[in-house]
């Protein structure tokens, strides 16, 4: 419990179901100090549905997994995503993993997501000289979108496995985030009309710049267009992000004046601490054809051998876009059918396929599962 709606509203539905809900608050690493007001905000809610409450210290465990893993991601110019490592390392990691150890069947959250389950059946061979072949059942766990495309947050949830989501319940999927707050407001929750948390939730107010800021030293380097002209200086390269308007207008065709139209990041190199930029909002070197990917991973039991054709996005709410996946030598790499704008490394690729198993004609969305973002192919290269 969050100490937002959503997770409040969760509790509520599985007490009425009939479930023996325990609250936990998960304390974690915090800049703003308004976790403590959520923490009361969940304990005031748990009162409320007369259920027992707990607070989880992970502090410690999200400084080391979740708020290193994004300093040391943008030192090294990359753009990571620390809701997705928190849902991994800490939610469906340690918590799910105390949970479990304490006696519960399972972990449920507030997610806008769908667990659906079927049945797959294998054939396992047993024996040396004679083989014979048994037939064994076993559930297949898959995550849909959820009913509020506004909501869905499918997208930070693709690195769970199977025995993730056989311990995992989302009461919120089939359900408009209107409906949350209605149900909350016939319940007298007070997290009814609290506001959606927006950003990088331990910042609250604090931006991430000036977060970063106490982490990683500045480092002026140049900033150098397409074409290898060198037209200024930026601060460090863990503050510019790819797409960013950033250099501004003040600096016209290479501060000359000629050309009114703004620059656009469209690659950081580390290595040489250098940012390259493009004009235009249009220009072609901010859309990328290709992508490869690292850290692929599949939730269904059934893995894609082949290529396989799939929508994706690489940013949450992001429109998704028809592309390929399929495996080179190497590598996963991801193929699109029309090019996306301003994709980042260090940034996850989440792919979905049409789930016709549930007998619905047009299918519903099913999420396959994900990728980190490693390099990409730019309609444009850059010149040296």
């Amino acid at each position: 419990m969050s100490g937002g709606v959503d997770s409040s509203v969760a509790a509520l539905l599985l007490k009425q179901k009939g479930f023996n809900v325990i609250g936990v608050f998960l304390r974690c690493f915090n800049v703003d100090g308004c976790a403590e007001r959520d923490a009361e905000d969940a304990r005031r809610v748990a009162e409320k549905l007369a259920i027992p409450f707990y607070i989880f210290d992970f502090e410690e465990e999200y400084k080391k997994k979740v708020v290193e893993y994004m300093v040391e991601g943008y030192r090294a110019g990359l753009t990571p995503n620390p809701d997705i490592a928190c849902n991994k390392e800490i939610k469906f990691g340690l918590f799910l993993k105390k949970a479990l150890t304490l006696g519960a069947d399972a972990i449920a959250t507030g997610h806008y997501v769908r667990l659906v389950t079927s049945n797959l059946k294998l054939a396992m061979r047993r024996g040396q000289k004679r083989l014979s072949v048994t037939q064994l059942q076993i559930t297949n766990y898959r995550l849909h979108v959820a009913r509020d495309a506004n909501k869905d947050q499918s997208y930070f949830l693709w690195t769970l496995t199977q025995d993730d989501l056989r311990h995992s319940m989302f009461p919120l999927g089939s359900l408009l985030k209107s409906e949350v707050r209605e149900i909350a407001r016939r319940a007298g929750l007070i997290t009814a009309e609290k506001k959606d948390s927006q950003g990088i939730c331990f910042l609250g107010k604090v931006t991430l710049s000036e977060f970063l800021g106490e982490y990683i030293s500045r480092r002026a380097g140049k900033i150098l267009t397409l074409e290898g002209k060198d037209i200024g200086r930026h601060e460090g390269i863990h503050n510019i992000t790819i797409g960013q308007r950033h250099i501004g207008a003040q600096l016209r065709d290479g501060g000359e004046g000629k050309d009114p139209k703004p620059f656009y990041v469209v690659r950081k190199e580390a290595e040489t601490n250098t940012v390259i930029v493009a004009q235009g909002k249009e220009n072609p070197a901010l859309l990328s054809t290709e992508i490869l990917l690292e850290a692929v991973h599949f939730i269904s039991r059934k893995k894609p051998e082949d290529a396989i054709k799939c929508f994706a996005r690489v940013r949450y709410r992001q429109k998704l876009e028809k592309a390929v996946l399929r495996k080179e030598k190497s590598y996963w790499k991801l193929s699109f059918e029309n090019p996306v704008r301003s994709v980042a490394p260090g940034q996850s690729a989440v792919f979905y396929v049409k789930d016709t198993s549930l007998g619905r004609s047009s299918g519903e969305l099913q999420m396959l599962g994900g990728a980190v973002i490693s390099d990409t192919k730019s309609c444009l290269p850059v010149k040296r």
